[in-house]
């Protein structure tokens, strides 16, 4: 404060942000004197508690313990009582319980801050960022313990909205407002992990080594309407991601408990769209097993230019009839015509009867003209971008490897950031 009025008494030019920097280490440095004191007002006006161990006997306090606070003003010097079982070895202090800061030096609301930056950012970047835009000079290492510590929070919590998604539930009542048209989508990703996590796996590389693991994640999103041209046009602000590295059976769980939550039961309709591949039926027929089920056109358009580049050749594309026949959903046309010549070589020839087969196999869930003429959206572009933004973006940079348990704690915080439910988990979990 000397510098401010020193500057102000000179009639020097003023260095605005030297000022607010100033101002700003200032109001810190008060409101964590302020904080101190309200912690030992707290303490000495709580009403006191028995505090029983885990073996049943009376805990008795045993003095006090100081431990710096690490807060999102500052350092804050917390002294709290010690509790001893007189039967048992154990020891506790019931006020770092009270204060959600039981075996941690920082506050709450510095954990979430460090949640957050760790789930948008690499760590050595989240630091840098904390240290610029709040003042916390914190090691990567440490908000990236925090922050994966957090995210297996957020996936026991998650697990837990499943397990309720899964009880029976009571009948609707009829003021419920149904909704019109619920959309379930899902896609996988390869994410970079380490070479532990790859044993006895089987992957894309030339030697039939992998390098990545599936990370599955699903979408769920309501449409409003059409526009003035009748394209459909998805609920702004109302699309909410899961994921995880995980089996598919396990995340089909996953997906079911958060249409659930979203509202499923309501729907007057339910799309799936998804890629086509075989599991999906699966995932389909057991979950949403009276949906709309479509195969992404724009798949089917790329399995449609594979079937021409096994007839003709690398850098062919499909003929102008396939593509029509493709959008009028007439699949029968569309076999009759890729399969009336084949190739040369055993290779080709096989690799086209399994394009053919992929085609034959979706044709129900490849109707596009009908499913146009419902106003329905036919691309699962919404989940694409979800694997791009939700997954890609944090797990797949330049030399990231990951552990299985690091990786999906990452993505359970991103899932729940997305459409900001982190708010909704960090209140729940001190309720």
């Amino acid at each position: 404060m000397r510098r401010l009025a020193a500057a102000l008494a000179d009639g020097a030019a003023p260095d605005l942000e030297a000022w607010e920097t100033l101002l700003l280490a200032a109001a810190r440095q008060g409101g964590a004197g302020v904080l101190a004191g309200l912690l030992a007002h707290w303490q000495q006006t709580a009403r006191a508690r028995a505090v029983r161990c885990g073996c049943g006997a009376r805990m008795r306090s045993r003095g006090r313990r100081l431990k710096q606070l690490r807060t999102i003003l500052g350092t804050v010097p917390f002294a709290r009582a010690r509790y001893v079982c007189d039967q048992c070895p154990h020891t506790c202090f019931p006020e770092d319980e009270r204060l959600d800061i039981r075996q941690t030096t920082y506050s709450p609301g510095v954990r979430r801050l460090m949640a957050r930056a760790g789930s948008e950012t690499d760590f050595g970047q989240a630091a840098a960022d904390l240290r610029c835009y709040a003042g916390l000079d914190l090691d990567p290492r440490e908000i990236e313990r925090v922050s994966e510590d957090v995210g297996r929070q957020i996936e026991a919590w998650l697990a837990e909205e499943q397990v309720q998604a899964c009880q029976p539930r009571p009948p609707l009542p009829a003021s419920a407002p149904p909704i019109p048209k619920f959309y379930v989508s899902f896609d996988g990703t390869g994410v970079p992990v380490r070479r532990a996590e790859l044993v006895g796996r089987r992957g894309k590389q030339a030697d039939g080594s992998a390098r990545t693991r599936e990370a599955k994640l699903g979408c769920v999103f309501t449409q409003t309407g059409v526009d003035a041209a009748g394209r459909p046009q998805r609920e702004p602000n109302a699309t909410t991601y899961v994921g995880a590295i995980e089996s598919s059976t396990c995340f089909g769980w996953r997906l079911y408990a958060e249409a659930v939550r979203r509202g499923v039961e309501r729907a007057v309709q339910v799309i799936v769209l998804t890629d086509g591949a075989r599991y999906n039926h699966t995932l389909v027929s057991i979950h949403f097993p009276n949906a709309i089920h479509i195969v992404d056109l724009f798949h089917a358009y790329e399995h449609l230019s594979q079937l021409a580049q096994w007839r003709w050749g690398p850098q062919t594309k499909a003929p102008a009839g396939w593509r029509e026949a493709l959008e009028a959903g007439d699949i029968p046309v569309l076999v009759r015509r890729a399969g009336r010549r084949w190739p040369q070589t055993d290779t080709a020839r096989e690799a086209l009867r399994q394009g053919l087969h992929y085609f034959e196999e979706n044709a129900v869930q490849m109707r596009y003209a009908w499913f146009r003429r419902q106003q329905l959206f036919v691309g699962s572009g919404v989940v694409e971008a979800g694997c791009r933004t939700v997954i890609g973006q944090r797990l797949k940079q330049s030399g990231m490897r990951w552990s299985v348990r690091g990786a999906n704690a990452i993505i359970a915080r991103r899932c729940c950031l997305m459409p900001d439910r982190f708010e909704d988990f960090w209140a729940a979990r001190t309720t």
